[in-house]
């Protein structure tokens, strides 16, 4: 873990649980692609760039969930390099409470005000600032999370952030999250066409191609959309939605799980009840849903 990868003549990554781009600008300049979960991934990337005598000029997010910009701020304080972040990334970034508020749809008790759902808050400049190394080709990759974006570098290797999953991590956690399934699928189709010399997803291996695994994720929402419908033939509420689709997957909730996979299926449900697929309804003061 923590091991420098080269991919390409100036694209490497650090094999990491989310994967940290490196673009080398020239012999000794880098920027960081996302900046891992926490004080201890920055040190470690810290390490890495002074064995190779290189100086992190800056790092660009794919986006603001805390497993990728949680190693911001320390490489902030210690490097003094800028953030750059997309859209409403930017805002989550800069107020890292926004991550688990959202989720959990209130105001979140400390069992998630932790680190692996809240990063330490930095300080951000957009895509469009000067500095920003503009040879990246920014790639929007909305689905997973609002305004999520890839990066392709000159050397043709293509950093993929989460809008892909490897099949055991699929098979491990079954509902990987998403913000808006409407706008994942078409991400997948747009993804399934990309040609690169590599591609780099956070949580698969990298690839020259890219289809295979595309279909698996794919087919993946849609059997989880299938199972909604399935529970949802008798009217249901959303709380017995979720234990039912965690017995059936035999998942494990806690509560991150609880708001993870909660703020996930609430999405499907949203998207099934915009397709005309679903229905909903107000019984004693609760609210229902039935499939169509």
């Amino acid at each position: 873990m923590y091991e420098l990868q080269q991919v390409g003549e100036k694209s490497y990554y650090i094999n990491s649980p989310a994967k940290i781009g490196i673009y080398r600008q020239n012999e000794t300049d880098i920027y960081l692609i996302d900046s891992g979960n926490d004080k201890e991934a920055a040190k470690k990337i810290i390490k890495i760039a002074a064995q190779q005598n290189w100086t992190i000029k800056g790092i660009v997010n794919t986006h603001s969930n805390a497993d990728h910009i949680g190693g911001n701020a320390y490489l902030q304080q210690q490097v003094g390099c800028p953030v750059f972040a997309n859209g409403i990334e930017a805002a989550f970034t800069q107020y890292p409470i926004l991550e688990p508020s959202f989720l959990y749809g209130g105001y979140p008790c400390k069992d998630l005000r932790n680190k692996f759902l809240m990063a330490k808050e930095s300080q951000t400049l957009p895509f469009s600032d000067k500095d920003f190394p503009q040879e990246l080709e920014v790639i929007p990759l909305p689905g997973h999370f609002f305004d999520m974006a890839g990066f392709r570098t000159p050397d043709d290797t293509v950093f993929l952030a989460d809008c892909i999953s490897s099949e055991n991590t699929l098979n491990k956690y079954q509902v990987s999250f998403i913000y808006n399934v409407a706008q994942y699928l078409e991400t997948l189709d747009f993804v399934e066409k990309i040609e690169a010399a590599c591609i780099v997803p956070s949580h698969a291996e990298m690839t020259a191609d890219i289809k295979g695994l595309v279909a698996i994720n794919r087919n993946k929402i849609y059997e989880i959309a299938d199972t909604l419908l399935e529970i949802c033939s008798t009217p249901q509420n959303s709380e017995n939605i979720l234990q039912m689709l965690f017995d059936k997957y035999e998942l494990s909730m806690n509560f991150e799980q609880y708001v993870l996979v909660g703020s996930t299926i609430r999405s499907y449900l949203s998207w099934l009840k915009d397709l005309g697929k679903l229905s909903v309804s107000f019984e004693n003061n609760m609210l229902q849903w039935k499939s169509l």
